[in-house]
């Protein structure tokens, strides 16, 4: 499955410039003559005042994101757990992303109120497939176990993924997720791994929170290698 957005060329390749002390001549070369020793005047000229030291430029964070928190995981090996969910599913295109999510955790909410059903972890959308143009996705919220009364409708009844994942932590408004997705398929591509679907866990509540400020745990679940022959 590939990841939300077409990726980009690279840019370039930054340059380390290095400066080398001390570094020997050619065999043969002319050694130049000795330089005519210094001499101390009697009367030094003062010492000029060491220059103040410039405080140092603080770090560049891309525009609308947060800084990193204690605890914040990039590429963390983690096992997650199948459990009960709730969901709606569809398509939908990128442009309205977080439209899609809000308007569907709305009506989940309501279907869970009404049918009296506590959830039991934090709301999230699946991404099932994806291509340049659009996505499918399963936005869902964990329960603790199926409900008497089965869903039915534009509701169903489902288990969410399980399996090997890299987790990846999030702050800063939805729109600057994607920064964050380049950054992770190129860890991939690093680490020659390949991606089997990827899951938003909302930590902040999108209904709620203020949605420059959202935390969100990206879990990429890991294909396994391939063993086959040849």
């Amino acid at each position: 499955m590939s990841l939300r957005f077409a990726r980009a060329g690279s840019a370039g390749a930054a340059l380390a410039m290095i400066l080398a002390a001390g570094v020997p001549q050619p065999a043969g070369a002319q050694s130049p003559a000795p330089a005519p020793a210094q001499t101390t005047p009697q009367n030094p000229a003062p010492a000029l005042p060491a220059a103040p030291t410039a405080p140092a430029a603080p770090e560049q964070i891309a525009p609308g994101s947060t800084p990193a928190q204690p605890g914040d995981v990039f590429g963390q090996d983690t096992t997650l757990t199948v459990r009960t969910m709730i969901y709606v599913k569809g398509s939908g295109t990128w442009d309205k992303t977080f439209d899609i999510i809000t308007g569907s955790l709305k009506k989940i909410k309501s279907y869970l109120d009404k049918e009296g059903i506590k959830p039991d972890g934090l709301p999230m959308t699946i991404f099932t497939s994806s291509d340049d143009n659009g996505f499918d996705y399963e936005i869902a919220v964990p329960i603790a176990a199926p409900p008497k009364n089965p869903p039915h409708g534009e509701f169903a009844l489902g288990q969410t993924p399980g399996g090997a994942a890299l987790k990846f932590v999030y702050r800063g408004s939805y729109d600057d997720l994607d920064n964050t997705y380049e950054t992770i398929t190129d860890y991939l591509d690093e680490k020659r791994l390949d991606a089997k679907e990827m899951i938003e866990e909302y930590v902040s509540d999108p209904l709620t929170a203020d949605p420059n400020t959202l935390v969100v745990n990206v879990y990429v679940l890991i294909k396994p290698p391939d063993t086959s022959p040849g």
